[in-house]
């Protein structure tokens, strides 16, 4: 497909006010994303089919858990404290992220090495089974593409080439060592996604 299409149609199971519950790594504290999201994210814009991310909301998806209202307070805590002491062992990671790519939903930095990514992921999966069980886990274990979106198309049927034109001069590959992993309540109820944080889980064991 070499056309845009609208990232904000209303996937399975969501609806306006509903949210849920999953695993990110959030990047607030990547001041060289931020940088680089700040000179690339005005061109996106100005394409007028792209909406830049607001940078506070600049994340790494990476694994859920369930919508709110299926989980409970009890299960949620329980989750928490197994994905914590799970990633605990797995030392901080070190990434590149970039150059930025384009899909027909918008604009990402790709997260290499996968495998190290994937690592974490791995040990967030296993810390959700310790509780419920490995078939209850959500979301295929093998379909996982680490990236940190920069914008999101919010029109379709235009072309990708113009975006990959602009992406094409900012071809930078940025560096950051990832060191926790970030239990949040999610939304999309505004045409971005939204957060409250409910726990923060370091990937290296306090000394």
């Amino acid at each position: 497909m070499d056309e845009t299409r609208n990232h904000w149609w209303w996937r399975p199971g969501w609806h306006q006010g509903r949210s849920f519950y999953t695993w990110h790594i959030l990047v607030e504290d990547q001041p060289a994303i931020h940088e680089f999201a700040k000179q690339l994210q005005p061109e996106l814009e100005a394409t007028g089919v792209l909406g830049p991310i607001p940078l506070e909301w600049l994340h790494m998806t990476m694994q859920g858990v369930g919508f709110t209202n299926e989980v409970s307070d009890g299960q949620l805590d329980a989750i928490a404290a197994a994905v914590t002491e799970r990633v605990a062992s797995i030392g901080p990671v070190a990434v590149t992220l970039g150059p930025p790519v384009v899909d027909p939903e918008g604009v990402n930095l790709p997260v290499r090495p996968v495998e190290a990514v994937d690592a974490v992921r791995r040990a967030v999966r296993d810390g959700i089974a310790d509780i419920w069980g490995a078939g209850r886990v959500p979301e295929a274990e093998d379909r996982f593409v680490p990236h940190v979106s920069l914008a999101y198309s919010h029109t379709s049927g235009a072309s990708l080439a113009t975006i990959r034109d602009i992406l094409a001069r900012h071809a930078a590959a940025i560096p950051a060592v990832l060191t926790r992993a970030s239990l949040i309540d999610i939304n999309r109820d505004n045409g971005m996604y939204q957060w409250t944080l409910i726990r923060r889980a370091s990937l290296a064991t306090a000394r």
